[in-house]
């Protein structure tokens, strides 16, 4: 029984909180430094915390009015020229999240995220619940691997 214990608070523990890491790419908050790298946090039921070192920006998910998913897909070349011509192969994903919402003075702000590629379902089906807006897709690709 304690065995069953120390498993479940195991797994708790490093479960975390419900969001993702990401990195700050743009956008047009200035407070915010770009390349920046952080966790969104959805846990809270009414505002988007995004958590970097030395600071943290919150917006009301009521504010939200734009979610928007894209990927930008690389082939490895330089892996492939400088270890083996399998990495044409490969394919490099990158996932991009950007936020649109209102500010507290009714001006149209929007913050973009690379985000961490075992983050991006988790973290767009819980924004879509906290705001109750749907996210737009940039492309077929990008619905399919945001949806599953």
């Amino acid at each position: 029984m304690r065995w069953l214990v120390w498993v479940l608070g195991t797994g708790l523990a490093l479960a975390g909180t419900p969001g993702g890491r990401v990195e700050y790419i743009g956008g047009t908050v200035e407070s915010l430094t770009t390349k920046a790298d952080g966790r969104m946090n959805t846990a809270d039921v009414d505002k988007l915390v995004v958590q970097f070192r030395s600071q943290a920006f919150t917006v009301p998910f009521e504010s939200i009015n734009q979610l928007e998913y894209g990927q930008k897909v690389d082939r490895r070349y330089l892996s492939a020229v400088l270890i083996s011509p399998l990495f044409l192969l490969a394919k490099s994903r990158k996932h991009f999240l950007t936020v649109g919402y209102q500010d507290a003075a009714g001006r149209q702000q929007a913050m973009i995220f690379r985000v961490a590629k075992g983050d991006i379902r988790a973290l767009l089906v819980t924004l879509e619940a906290r705001t109750g807006r749907k996210v737009v897709f940039q492309d077929e690709e990008a619905r399919k691997a945001g949806k599953g």
